[in-house]
C-alpha cells in the first residue's frame, strides 16, 4: 500500500496515529517459523483497539452507546515475513471521515524498521439493536469528531 486508500477531505485534521509493540509468539507461526497470514488481522486489531481505547472510541464505548462497528473491508499487502520471537511495531492511523464509518490504515515494521505488512480497514456503524445501518455518525462519534477537529483540547 503506497498511499492511503481514503479520499482526503479538505481542511480535515491530520490522521490520529497510535503504535503497539509486540513479539511473535510460537502459536502465531506456521511450520516454517514465519507468521501465518491469518494472524495479521489480529495484529491490526491490536492497534485498532489501543487507538480506540486511547481516544474513548473503543468497542465498549460503541457498546455503551448502542452501536456496532463491523468490518466492511479489510486489505493486506504482505511485504516481508515476520518470524518466531521477532519484535515488531504495529502503527495504526485513523483517517478523518464525517460518515458513519472508521477508516484505518496499518503498517507493521520489524525491529530493524523494515516494513513487513501494510493494509487498511473500513468499519461501518450499525444500530446494535436492530442492525440497521447508520447514515450519520451517532452523537458520541460526532462529539469525538468535534474534539478531534479542535485538537482534543
Amino acid at each position: 500500500m503506497k498511499k492511503t486508500p481514503f479520499k482526503t477531505v479538505p481542511d480535515a485534521p491530520q490522521p490520529l496515529s497510535f503504535t503497539v509493540e509486540r513479539r511473535v509468539r510460537f502459536e502465531e507461526v506456521d511450520s516454517l517459523g514465519i507468521v501465518w497470514h491469518g494472524r495479521y488481522p489480529s495484529y491490526f486489531e491490536d492497534v485498532r483497539e489501543a487507538l480506540g481505547d486511547h481516544y474513548k472510541i473503543g468497542y465498549l464505548d460503541f457498546f455503551k452507546n448502542g452501536v456496532a462497528a463491523p468490518i466492511r473491508q479489510l486489505h493486506f499487502d504482505y511485504v516481508h515475513p515476520l518470524q518466531l520471537c521477532e519484535h515488531f511495531t504495529i502503527k495504526g492511523e485513523l483517517h478523518w471521515s464525517e460518515a458513519a464509518r472508521l477508516n484505518l490504515t496499518y503498517q507493521i515494521f520489524n525491529a530493524q524498521g523494515k516494513l513487513t505488512t501494510s493494509g487498511y480497514s473500513v468499519q461501518m456503524m450499525l444500530n446494535y439493536e436492530d442492525k440497521t445501518i447508520l447514515m450519520v455518525p451517532p452523537p458520541f462519534i460526532q462529539n469525538f469528531l468535534q474534539r478531534w477537529r479542535q485538537g482534543f483540547k
